[in-house]
C-alpha cells in the first residue's frame, strides 16, 4: 500500500514503484497517488489531487474528502493486510495512518519524511514509535532523525534520477546565447490551485515590468498534473506578454530560461538542478501564516536555501511578494554580471550537495528487505 498526497509525491511514489517492480515483478500495489503512479500500475483508490491542500483554511475547505480518503485506507489496512505501507511526505494524514498500520503489525516506510525539523519536532516520537523505518532525501535529515532513535537511511534526492544527465553535468543556465528566440522567463506558481491564485497574478505583473528591459521577454508555464490548463488560462490570457503552458517536463519546458519565478517547495531544487537563477515566492493565508511563524524553527522557506545552509536564492513571503519587488529581485539575476554569476556558482554548489542519484533504487531495496 502506497500513499502520496500531492503532485510531486505522486512523481516520486511512481519512481518507487518501478524500481520495486524491476527487482520484484510480481509486486502489487494499492494506494493515493496521481496519474504517474497510476500508469506506474498503482490500484489509485483515491486520487491525490483531491487530498493536496496548503495552510490550515485550506485544509478545513477539503477537510471532509481527506476524512473520507482515512476511512477508506484505513478499511484497506484492515481487510487487504498489505505486506508493507509506503508513505511519502503529507505527514498530518500519513503518521494516523501509520498508527493503524502499527497496530495491524503492517511494517511502515516512510519515504521523504516529513520536514519535522522545520516545525513540530514532537512528531519525531510519534514517528519513532509509529514508523519502522525511514528514507530520507536531503543531507542533513539522517542526522537529525538518527540522534532521536529513529532507524533511518540517506537514499539522495530523487529528483537527481528524473533529471536528464547532461543538465546534471552541466547545468543549462549558460547553454544557451543570451538573444537566441528571444528572453525566456519559467514561472512555477505551484501545483495547488490555492497557491497558484495567490501568485501567478503577480508573477504575471512582474513579467509584465520585465517585458519594459528586455522587449523579447516571454514566459512558460509547466503544467502540473494536478492543475488543469483552463484553469491557468484565466490568469495568463489577460497577460500583456506571450505565456505558454506546457505539459513538458520542468526541464523540457525551463531548458533556456534566464530566470525563474517559483513557488516554494520541491521546484526549486529542480531549477536547481538547471543552475537556472531564481526569485523563490511563499504566500498563504493570514491565519496559515501566523500560526507557522510560531513554530517554524529554520532560517529559510526554500528547500535550496536549506540544501544550501544560506539564502543562495531571493525569498520574497507573504506581502513582500510584490510585482515591484519580484521585478527588483529577479532584473539582476538575469542580466549579465556578478549578481548572476553568483547565483549559477551558489546552485551549481546545490547541485553537488543533492548527491548522485539512485535515491528511487536505493528506497525500492529497503522496501524488498522490510516485506521480506
Amino acid at each position: 500500500m502506497i500513499v502520496a498526497g500531492e503532485a510531486s509525491a505522486d512523481l516520486h511514489g511512481a519512481n518507487l514503484v518501478k524500481a520495486i517492480r524491476r527487482l520484484e515483478p510480481g509486486a502489487a500495489f494499492a494506494g493515493i497517488g496521481g496519474a504517474a503512479m497510476s500508469e506506474a500500475g498503482v490500484r489509485v483508490l483515491v486520487p491525490s489531487s483531491e487530498m493536496a491542500v496548503v495552510g490550515l483554511t485550506e485544509v478545513f475547505s477539503r477537510l471532509g474528502t481527506i476524512l473520507a480518503s482515512y476511512r477508506k485506507m484505513k478499511g484497506l489496512l484492515k481487510e487487504g493486510r498489505p505486506d508493507l505501507l509506503i508513505l511519502i511526505d503529507y505527514p498530518g494524514f500519513n503518521l494516523r495512518l501509520a498508527g493503524v498500520a502499527r497496530a495491524l503489525n503492517v511494517p511502515v516506510l516512510y519515504y521523504i519524511g516529513p520536514q519535522v525539523w522545520a516545525w513540530r519536532q514532537g512528531r519525531v516520537k510519534k514517528i519513532k514509535k509509529r514508523v519502522s523505518r525511514m528514507a530520507v532525501i536531503l543531507p542533513f535529515e539522517q542526522a537529525f532523525y538518527a540522534e532521536r532513535g529513529v532507524k533511518v537511511d540517506y537514499v539522495g534526492h530523487p529528483l537527481l534520477d528524473a533529471c536528464p544527465r547532461e543538465i546534471l553535468q552541466h547545468g543549462d543556465a549558460e547553454v544557451l546565447p543570451y538573444e537566441s528566440g528571444g528572453v525566456k522567463l519559467g514561472l512555477m506558481p505551484g501545483s495547488r490551485t490555492e497557491e497558484i491564485s495567490r501568485l501567478l497574478p503577480d508573477m504575471l505583473l512582474a513579467a509584465e515590468r520585465l517585458k519594459r528591459v528586455f522587449p523579447s521577454l516571454h514566459c512558460v508555464l509547466p503544467l502540473a498534473p494536478t492543475v488543469k490548463e483552463d484553469f491557468l488560462r484565466s490568469f495568463t490570457a489577460r497577460a500583456g506578454l506571450p505565456v505558454r503552458i506546457t505539459g513538458a517536463t520542468v526541464y523540457e519546458a525551463l531548458k533556456g530560461c534566464r530566470a525563474a519565478l517559483v513557488a516554494s517547495g520541491t521546484a526549486t531544487l529542480e531549477v536547481a538542478l538547471m543552475c537556472i537563477p531564481m526569485v523563490i515566492l511563499y504566500r498563504v493565508s493570514g491565519l496559515t501564516y501566523w500560526a507557522g511563524r510560531a513554530v517554524v524553527r529554520v532560517p529559510h522557506i526554500g528547500l535550496v536555501n536549506l540544501v544550501a545552509g544560506e539564502e543562495v536564492a531571493r525569498e520574497l513571503i507573504q506581502g513582500e511578494a510584490t510585482p515591484e519587488n519580484i521585478c527588483a529581485e529577479v532584473l539582476p539575476l538575469m542580466k549579465e554580471g556578478e549578481a548572476r554569476r553568483k547565483s549559477i556558482g551558489d546552485l551549481r554548489r546545490v547541485q553537488r550537495l543533492l548527491g548522485r542519484g539512485g535515491a528511487s533504487r536505493k528506497a525500492a531495496e529497503i522496501a524488498l528487505e522490510m516485506m521480506r
